[in-house]
């Protein structure tokens, strides 16, 4: 499935009320840190423990977003916005992926990887190292596909929902280096 890739600007920008949809919670990514390096392992929900979740919607602002960032939208062979990536700017010379989403029945279709390419473009405009972005541990599908698509691990946050309602989690820090 080929999908048209272009950042988002005015005249398209409702497309980046993209709608959340659903994901399976299949497993946990469990990174490590020795010497120096950063390594990790799988561990697999038994079947009867898979989860869907979904996040709630954003009420992204253009006007907001757009100070900060670029987004993208890819877009299937009728126009309409099958995936969205937010990035923004960062003091750290690496361009932040805020938020990526691909329409559920579009997944695995290679549009998530369209998607990071084009911040790649965007990161090499800027004059940036790469791109750098989090996911939660719990959401293996996500922490797989980063790395897959040629992240590594960066950092471990353990604290970050202590006192919420998603104590337990830990965010994992992905970089892509270009």
């Amino acid at each position: 499935m080929v999908c048209r890739i272009k950042r988002i600007g005015k005249e398209n920008s409702q497309d980046i009320h993209l709608p959340n949809e659903p994901f399976l919670l299949f497993g946990r990514m469990l990174p490590a840190y020795s010497n120096g390096e950063w390594s990790f392992t799988t561990q697999l929900l038994e079947q009867s423990n898979v989860q869907k979740m979904v996040f709630p919607d954003e009420h992204y602002h253009y006007e907001k977003l757009s100070e900060k960032g670029v987004m993208v939208g890819a877009y299937d062979e009728a126009g309409a916005c099958v995936g969205l990536a937010i990035y923004q700017y960062s003091w750290n010379k690496y361009l932040y992926l805020y938020d990526l989403k691909v329409n559920a029945s579009y997944r695995g279709k290679g549009i998530g990887r369209a998607l990071i390419e084009e911040g790649k473009k965007i990161a090499a405009e800027n004059g940036y190292h790469g791109i750098y972005t989090q996911a939660q541990d719990n959401n293996l599908g996500a922490c797989l596909f980063y790395v897959n698509t040629g992240f590594q691990i960066g950092g471990l946050d353990t604290m970050l929902y202590q006192g919420t309602k998603q104590e337990g989690k830990s965010d994992i820090i992905f970089y892509l280096h270009m």
